[in-house]
């Protein structure tokens, strides 16, 4: 299937229909589509048996950054401690563009290291954004008032780096101030998480990033995480399956393209670390599995 016969498909509204596709005409969509590089990508450099605290090198990073970066344009991090303060100085060695994330939660202490940490990475120009906070307000972790201090402090202290906050699409709505206090809005957009199946799910990503559009007040909008997963139980009527992820994928991107909206995909790896918060599910987000391989084409590193 070659992608002329792709993009010549009418796109409906709840995108491409791909049910009678098969498994290797998917395999060929997705592999052209990396080919011609995707907006960017979460990025975790995590290997098997690794997770949040395992001591991680800038070898590691940069091995891990050799599996994706052929494919991408930018990478999204999520800390700026435990060694991923490394990661945006390694991503931009090898000419990535680099949103880093400031991980946020309850312990105010390490928060300040996390923020003082971000903001000599900006200021060293290895940031091309800042992500202040993932999802913090979703769990509860900080009040509104709390992050927009910190959104404040690190916008008085980088030059010529947007920093916005990154979170569940509908919280810009629950808290105008906080959305006030951004740059640019990261919203976290994903039908599965909410249940949709997987023939609507595209309808309901538009739904929830138009709703972040519409009380951003006209500031930039980007689907900061979307994504899904190919293994694990399912999420009431959305559920995860080879078909379904690479359906989305190719649905997604389909959309972003004609419409030039930036997204990061998640996620880079499968990550069995995180099975402990989101379930079985959580360890299959990846366009590639542990190992570094391919999931869902002849893509590779």
């Amino acid at each position: 299937m070659s992608k002329n016969h792709y993009r010549s498909r009418s796109f409906a509204l709840a995108g491409i229909d791909f049910s009678t596709y098969s498994d290797e005409q998917l395999k060929v969509l997705v592999t052209e589509r990396l080919q011609q590089k995707i907006h960017g990508i979460s990025f975790s450099p995590y290997t098997v048996g690794q997770g949040p605290g395992s001591p991680i090198s800038e070898q590691d990073i940069a091995d891990r950054l050799s599996v994706i970066s052929p494919y991408v344009n930018w990478i999204r991090t999520f800390s700026c401690s435990q060694g991923n303060e490394f990661i945006p100085s390694v991503a931009k060695q090898r000419g990535l563009n680099t949103m880093v994330g400031v991980w946020l939660d309850g312990d105010l202490d390490k928060n300040q290291q996390e923020i003082d940490k971000a903001i000599e990475i900006a200021n060293q120009g290895h940031a091309d954004m800042l992500g202040v906070g993932n999802e913090v307000l979703l769990r509860g972790e900080l009040t509104p008032e709390q992050l927009v201090g910190y959104l404040e402090q690190v916008k008085s202290a980088v030059t010529d780096v947007p920093v916005g906050y990154v979170d569940a699409y509908f919280e810009f709505e629950d808290y105008p101030q906080v959305t006030d206090a951004c740059d640019i809005i990261f919203a976290n957009c994903y039908p599965y998480w909410e249940g949709y199946p997987s023939e609507h799910a595209l309808i309901y990503m538009k739904d929830m990033y138009r709703r972040a559009q519409k009380v951003a007040k006209g500031k930039p909008v980007i689907i900061s995480e979307t994504g899904w997963p190919n293994v694990g139980t399912a999420e009431r009527a959305a559920r995860p399956s080879f078909r379904n992820a690479i359906s989305y994928f190719l649905n997604a991107y389909q959309w972003a393209d004609e419409e030039n909206i930036d997204m990061f995909y998640f996620s880079s790896f499968d990550e069995a670390w995180k099975i402990a918060d989101e379930g079985d599910v959580g360890a299959y987000w990846g366009l590639w599995d542990e190992d570094g391989k391919a999931k869902y084409g002849n893509y590779s590193g």
